[in-house]
């Protein structure tokens, strides 16, 4: 398979699994909307049912990228405010991990994502099979920095094994890429993290890392495309099929459709 049909076959993935999370999405709802190019499927399909009256729904969105997209789409969108907790967070991950442990933060929006995943009662993954992974690692992990410290934040990651690399802008380079919120990202090289969780403990006690890309315990579960098949993963449950789920999946079996 060329380079160009296997693109070819993992859009079709996105957008498969884009378009299962729309039918779990019910009117009223508030929603999250993430960042990268499967969330971005889910937003422009989003966009056009509301557009047709078949739902409404207000957002908020993970980047600014995300937002201008949800704007030109005519998703209505809402500012951050005290008490606001979202129905459902859609987005997306780089890599997926064993009982839903994922890596984000690939685009840069690492930060705002975890905001809003902590602040919605389910979040929910859309991905392609390229992100379905045996073990976390291969793909760098982001960090968001503060300017001041990232000397000693290189220095501290290196020594965890992390062959910090500092991300640069590709508009541009060599200049560091920011973050939406001004900070510095870096990827850590990693290769493997057979233990996430102590990992990501030691990265919140190094001064300086706003966040990190770990996302643990957070996601409720993962739609994961495999060409025509629809996968659901969940933390605790066994893999099964997206599409026999009327509504969005809890622990127990399929919903009546």
């Amino acid at each position: 398979m060329s380079d160009t049909e296997q693109q070819d076959r993992l859009d079709k993935e996105k957008q498969r699994a884009a378009a299962q999370a729309l039918r779990w999405v019910r009117d009223g709802m508030l929603v999250g909307l993430g960042s990268g190019s499967t969330a971005a499927y889910f937003i422009q399909l989003l966009g056009q049912t509301l557009r047709g009256g078949q739902l409404q729904i207000q957002a908020t969105a993970t980047s600014l990228a995300t937002e201008a997209l949800a704007r030109r789409a005519g998703i209505p969108l809402l500012e951050p405010r005290r008490g606001l907790r979202f129905d459902l967070t859609v987005d997306g991950a780089d890599e997926i991990g064993p009982r839903l442990t994922l890596i984000k933060g690939g685009g840069g929006a690492l930060l705002r994502e975890k905001v809003l995943a902590t602040s919605s009662d389910y979040l929910l993954i859309i991905a392609d099979s390229s992100k379905l992974v045996p073990q976390l690692g291969q793909f760098p992990l982001p960090l968001e920095v503060v300017p001041f410290a990232l000397p000693w934040v290189l220095d501290t990651v290196a020594l965890l094994g992390g062959n910090p690399k500092l991300r640069l802008d590709k508009k541009k380079a060599p200049q560091p890429a920011h973050s939406d919120q001004g900070n510095i990202l870096v990827d850590c090289h990693f290769k493997s993290l057979p233990d996430p969780n102590q990992l990501a403990l030691q990265l919140q006690d190094i001064p300086g890392i706003v966040e990190h890309g770990l996302f643990l315990g957070l996601a409720s579960a993962a739609i994961v495309a495999e060409g025509d098949q629809l996968l659901l993963l969940r933390p605790s449950a066994e893999p099964a099929d997206a599409a026999s789920f009327g509504e969005l999946p809890k622990e127990a079996g399929p919903t009546s459709l």
